[in-house]
């Protein structure tokens, strides 16, 4: 599974709270309405930047406060590709994986906003298209690519009727 698209680089401790807002949940429930204010608290103009593809990029602890599911969802309704990061809250990571979003742990500080990515998650390579650097992560076990691939865990029991690995 290769995925291309330009970094847009957040820092450590991103919670759910600045991935989606609590205040627009009242507002709707439809997931892609709520994309278009994906990280509008550290970024109001973000939704307005990002192709469909793209990366968001940050330091530690992404996706920590609640275990808000909307966070991860909000996010791949809104186009992104993966999200990168040195580190993940479990239930964020476990959440993103659940409804397909590809989450990658790597060393992000060789990555700058704009950049372009190739990140090949089978093989665990980030290619820095911009700096023609490679980062080597952690490939994703076979079990998570079945999933993504699948496009997430109801989409996997769906087409297996059941988990079938």
């Amino acid at each position: 599974m290769e995925l291309k698209g330009r970094a847009h680089k957040f820092g450590n401790d991103v919670n759910t709270d600045y991935i989606i807002s609590g205040r627009h949940k009242f507002k709707t429930l439809d997931m892609n309405e709520l994309a278009k204010y994906v990280m509008e608290d550290l970024d109001p103009d973000f939704y307005s930047k990002i192709t469909s593809g793209d990366f968001i990029v940050a330091g530690s602890n992404f996706g920590c406060g609640s275990s808000r599911e909307q966070a991860p969802q909000a996010i791949k309704c809104a186009g992104i590709g993966a999200v990168l990061a040195k580190s993940f809250a479990r239930i964020f990571y476990r959440n993103a994986i659940n409804i397909g979003l590809p989450v990658v742990e790597c060393d992000t500080d060789a990555i700058s906003a704009g950049d372009e990515l190739a990140v090949d998650l089978s093989k665990g390579i980030i290619k820095n298209l911009t700096q023609g650097r490679e980062i080597a992560v952690k490939p994703l076990p076979e079990v998570m690519i079945t999933i993504l691939n699948d496009g997430g865990l109801p989409a996997h029991f769906r087409k297996h009727g059941t988990f079938n690995l």
